[in-house]
């Protein structure tokens, strides 16, 4: 018998996360894991932190929905669990506007495709009852295109990225849920990019009844802990009537362990799954965390630091498409047009976690996730300014800091 092959301890280095994300985790979230003691599933202090949990998430999402809680996973886990109650043959309009709204097209594909259409290709079906409005890369979708394809198709579900992280492009949510009021379409919504960043109430929108999204970005608790999701009653009696195709990711079970059944709150939740108690306590930190920096504070944190870098980035000749607070989406200059991956590969090799869009054309793309400070951004805009010169851009860096600080001596001017 062969020996085992016994491989070296694994050791990650810390690096600068400068994409879409995963973002930085806070040390408090990371302190909380850690410190967390041994404790299964059922155990009262995890059961009560996770009701704490879900009481504490609808206020990051601004609802009164009961079926409000975190399912086990990244955002994909989240938004597999709200397109459950998508079911074979049902009228769907998905609007797409870069790789993960395309992604999430795919999925309702797969999701309403009948049983020939799957045989026919299971992996990239064609369902006839989609209707996938494809909305060209770094542009936005907008009220008018969302009302006129609703109009004509007359769809039971609507969908639509929020903000759109492959192009960095924020949708009309406001338009998005009024036309599906409109014209009687259940409207679900990929809230991954802006959950925790941007500054909305959902039950402003009473024509989306399904919101999703994930641990990484705007709540930051790890990568693998609980993709926030909430249902209305609405969409919530849809799957009672009709049913949802799984067992783990089926939105009326999954609420049953954080203490919702029947549609009303209990005492305690019951058995669905196994959870983690640590990634319950990060959890629970990172809502309180979110709650304590207060959801419009930090929008206005966002905003503000990313203006710093968007301005910087442009005086280094680079032009930005995109229109979310936490993520800049640019063009490089010229000289250096078509070099975007060897730059990104390049600072990612010394620790400089930036990323090219994932779909064509190809772009640049910087993110802030957790880096809400003038240093944080300054060394960003330093490491990738250095990035462009290795490749011969020629840029005035100190000219650049210096319109950085002066961004920030402005700021500190007006308090």
């Amino acid at each position: 018998m062969n020996e085992p092959t016994i491989f070296p301890a694994l050791e990650i280095p810390e690096t600068l996360a400068a994409g879409p994300g995963p973002g930085n985790t806070d040390p408090r979230v990371l302190a909380a894991f850690a410190r967390t003691g041994l404790a299964d599933h059922m155990q009262a202090d995890v059961l009560r932190g996770m009701i704490e949990c879900k009481q504490m998430l609808r206020q990051v999402w601004g609802t009164k929905n009961t079926y409000t809680y975190g399912v086990g996973g990244t955002g994909f886990s989240g938004l597999d669990c709200m397109l459950g109650a998508i079911l074979p043959g049902d009228s769907v309009v998905a609007f797409v506007n870069g790789t993960f709204s395309g992604i999430d097209g795919l999925t309702i594909r797969m999701k309403a495709a009948t049983r020939e259409e799957l045989r026919a290709n299971a992996l990239d079906p064609e369902a006839a009852s989609v209707t996938i409005v494809t909305v060209p890369h770094g542009q936005s979708v907008t009220a008018e295109t969302v009302e006129k394809v609703l109009a004509e198709k007359k769809p039971k579900w609507a969908f639509m990225a929020h903000w759109e992280t492959g192009s960095g492009r924020v949708n009309d949510l406001r338009g998005f849920s009024e036309a599906c009021e409109r014209h009687g379409a259940m409207g679900l919504v990929d809230a991954v990019s802006s959950l925790g960043i941007a500054d909305f109430s959902i039950d402003d929108y009473p024509g989306v009844v399904g919101w999703a999204s994930c641990p990484q970005k705007g709540v930051l608790c790890l990568p693998l802990t609980y993709a926030p999701v909430s249902f209305t009653d609405r969409y919530i009696a849809e799957v009672r009537a009709n049913g949802c195709a799984s067992y783990v990711h089926n939105p009326v079970l999954e609420a049953r362990h954080w203490g919702v059944v029947e549609g009303r709150d209990v005492a305690a939740g019951s058995y669905h799954r196994t959870h983690s108690g640590y990634a319950v306590a990060a959890f629970h930190e990172a809502l309180r965390l979110t709650l304590q920096q207060g959801i419009a504070q930090k929008a206005r944190d966002y905003a503000f630091h990313e203006k710093a870098l968007k301005d910087a980035v442009t005086a280094m000749g680079c032009t930005v498409t995109s229109n979310m607070t936490s993520l800049v989406v640019l063009n490089l200059p010229a000289a250096l047009a078509g070099r975007e991956k060897e730059l990104v590969q390049g600072a990612r090799a010394k620790g400089f976690g930036i990323w090219p869009t994932l779909s064509e054309p190809v772009q640049v793309r910087i993110g802030i996730l957790n880096q809400l400070s003038q240093a944080a951004i300054t060394e960003i805009v330093t490491r990738f300014g250095a990035a462009m010169n290795e490749m011969g851009a020629g840029i005035d860096m100190d000219r650049v800091r210096e319109g950085l600080a002066r961004h920030y001596q402005t700021a500190i001017a007006a308090e």
